[in-house]
């Protein structure tokens, strides 16, 4: 049975049968109350995991109640132009090595937070995010699952004018405004899906489906992306790997589309469930 890691008000649970069990108390203090240590410590988590039962004090898993399912990772990166009919919609060539860029943590956030939209140019762009477990350095991609504790849902919001500024792309500063990265609602062990490398996720706005795709067509891997990032710098426990959006973004359409007010977008992946973010615009 997968586990289903959450982080309820900042306090790491688990959840079982739709109950949050926080990871502290029914462990009797085994694990502290802090979810990056339960990443430190992720295999023995698990294991305790499939063994553990709900306590008087679990309740039903309230997603307003979730944080960052990750609150703070040492490096967030992101991977631009991964899938194949993403790189067609945008005209762009295929990649053939990873382009990586990063994600300042200031923009994660739960996923019910409110999108905080500082202009009328904020594009959507759902996405797989697969969590480091067991770090390390120069991973083969053949070993490469075995360093993933498990994948969770991501937008990586994009403010497009910003990052088109200037004469070269500008990705991590126009995707790390902060809101720009709810991630969750839980991290799900990769047991959990049928085929941890044809995951099917999606994204509506307003009722919409604008994105629908599978990570069958990413041009890199997840064990792909690990080895790669890994043979450039140490992986560590709760490292984040937003490895890219399929076609569908609003920027690529005729004429473009992007957030406004008001607008919600729900970006999901069956097997972990939804992000709802409402747009609001900052107050400038």
């Amino acid at each position: 049975m997968p586990t289903r890691f959450l982080n309820v008000g900042g306090r790491a649970a688990i959840e079982l049968d739709g109950l949050a069990v926080d990871v502290e108390r029914a462990s009797g203090g085994r694990f502290s109350s802090d979810p990056m240590d339960a990443l430190r410590r992720w295999n023995e988590l698990v294991e305790w995991a499939s063994r553990a039962e709900a306590d008087d004090g679990s309740a039903a898993v309230d997603p307003a109640s979730l944080g960052p399912v990750v609150p703070r990772p040492s490096k967030v990166f992101g991977v631009a132009l991964n899938y194949r009919k993403h790189a067609e919609e945008t005209g762009a060539q295929v990649p053939d090595q990873p382009s990586v860029f990063t994600k300042f943590p200031n923009c994660l956030t739960g996923p019910t937070a409110d999108v905080v939209i500082p202009s009328d140019f904020v594009d959507w762009e759902v996405e797989l995010v697969a969590v480091i477990g067991q770090g390390g350095s120069r991973i083969p991609e053949s070993k490469a699952l075995e360093h993933v504790a498990g994948y969770c849902v991501g937008q990586d919001y994009s403010e497009r004018r910003v990052q088109m500024a200037g004469t070269r792309p500008q990705f991590s500063l126009a995707k790390s405004y902060d809101t720009f990265g709810p991630i969750g609602p839980a991290l799900v062990t990769l047991d959990g899906f049928g085929d941890p490398d044809d995951v099917p996720l999606w994204c509506e706005v307003n009722g919409e489906r604008v994105q629908d795709s599978s990570t069958a067509d990413l041009i890199f891997s997840v064990p792909v992306l690990v080895s790669y990032l890994s043979d450039i710098c140490t992986l560590e426990p709760g490292d984040l790997i937003f490895t890219g959006t399929p076609s569908g973004v609003g920027v690529a359409r005729t004429p473009p589309r992007f957030l406004a007010e008001g607008d919600v977008v729900v970006s999901g992946i069956d097997a972990i469930g939804e992000l709802r973010n409402v747009v609001r615009r900052r107050a400038d």
